[in-house]
């Protein structure tokens, strides 16, 4: 098979699909040697590390791709169609689920989450006008759909009318990275970052959907019940509509109990989870969540939030409250800080379930439904 992916994304944004997309490329050449795959890279991307070819070319049956077609263009669909044409592909894959028109013979796209249709208030005008302007046609058009969770692939039936025998779940998996680390390389981090020997823990983008204004009015109430409590790191980028949980932070006079991480490297990453005395997402939604995975996978004990795909992720292994709720979100914090047993117990499960999610069987999941697709 001549097997295209759309990797363009990488070259403008980090983060969740990015990393997705960057995953399964590896653990493809891990599972396949077979087929030949062309990775669509940006030509003119605006992150440098785009450049990095080996990153995304990882087997001798990988090759990049130059593409001038940006991600997000309003003629998109039409240009990189065109684009590609040539490379006269049996499956395009397309990971950011919006794909050309045509250009391959088949095409699968993954869908990780619908958040633009239960939340638009939560996402720019562009980013709803995109995303949910072309969902329709997209999810119609492809041959097959790849979910990241049983929530997305729910939500793809009952929001979309998508027919279920349409849809694959594919888990997504954890980096081997994300592991307990010696005591000695967490200090090293934390001493070079300025981070305490304790803290609770956030990692994800500031944006609306993540409910840190929620965790920020929970944490201060916990400043009140328990006035030793460990500060609160919260790591992350800044998304879209991020100026209210900063005027939130300013709100509730939290001074030196918050601690900004701003742009962590990938490298430093497994250690920031491992300092933490627990981690925490309140989000109102995910399609999947892979902070509170790679924080099991580091033996770290977990309170989420009970919405979209995060309790299939941590199952009972963690603590789960209504994010609407900050008063919970207030009472789960303070059990798991006041409660050791609980912790042991929450990091001990947490890593026992994390080493079920492997990008290997993502892979494998997605190798299936190519070969589907294309009648291999």
């Amino acid at each position: 098979m001549q097997i295209g992916i759309d990797a363009r994304l990488n070259g403008y944004r980090a983060g969740g699909i990015s990393e997705y997309t960057r995953h399964l490329i590896q653990a493809l050449a891990l599972v396949d040697g077979a087929s030949r795959y062309c990775i669509l890279h940006a030509a003119r991307p605006q992150l440098a590390n785009d450049d990095t070819a080996d990153d995304l070319t990882p087997a001798a049956n990988f090759r990049r791709v130059n593409v001038f077609t940006p991600p997000h263009h309003k003629l998109e669909r039409v240009a990189l169609a065109a684009e590609i044409a040539r490379l006269r592909l049996d499956v395009l894959h397309s990971p950011d689920f919006i794909p050309p028109q045509r250009g391959a013979q088949h095409r699968v796209i993954t869908v990780h989450d619908l958040a633009f249709l239960h939340y638009p208030q939560f996402q720019t005008a562009d980013s709803v006008r995109y995303y949910a302007g072309h969902i329709r046609a997209a999810v119609r058009e492809a041959d097959h759909i790849l979910a990241v969770s049983q929530t997305t692939a729910a939500d793809l039936h009952t929001l979309l009318n998508v027919p279920a025998e349409k849809i694959t779940v594919q888990l997504e998996g954890v980096d081997p990275a994300f592991r307990p680390l010696p005591v000695s390389e967490i200090r090293s981090v934390q001493q070079r970052l300025g981070l305490p020997s304790s803290y609770l823990l956030f990692v994800g983008t500031f944006e609306p959907r993540k409910n840190l204004p929620g965790l920020l009015e929970a944490y201060h109430a916990l400043c009140q019940i328990l006035p030793d409590a460990p500060p609160l790191v919260i790591a992350g980028t800044r998304g879209w509509l991020y100026e209210p949980i900063f005027q939130k932070a300013e709100e509730l006079k939290l001074g030196q109990r918050l601690i900004w991480l701003e742009a962590v490297t990938a490298n430093d990453l497994p250690a920031i989870y491992n300092g933490a005395v627990l981690f925490v997402l309140p989000s109102f939604y995910e399609g999947f969540g892979l902070p509170p995975l790679e924080a099991m996978a580091c033996g770290i004990p977990t309170i989420v939030s009970n919405r979209g795909s995060l309790p299939e992720v941590v199952g009972e292994t963690g603590l789960t409250v209504d994010p609407d709720q900050p008063a919970a979100l207030t009472e789960a914090l303070q059990c798991m800080l006041t409660d050791s047993e609980l912790r042991e117990r929450s990091a001990t499960a947490g890593l026992t379930r994390a080493a079920t999610f492997t990008w290997q069987h993502a892979a494998e999941v997605a190798l299936s439904v190519y070969r589907k697709v294309a009648g291999c």
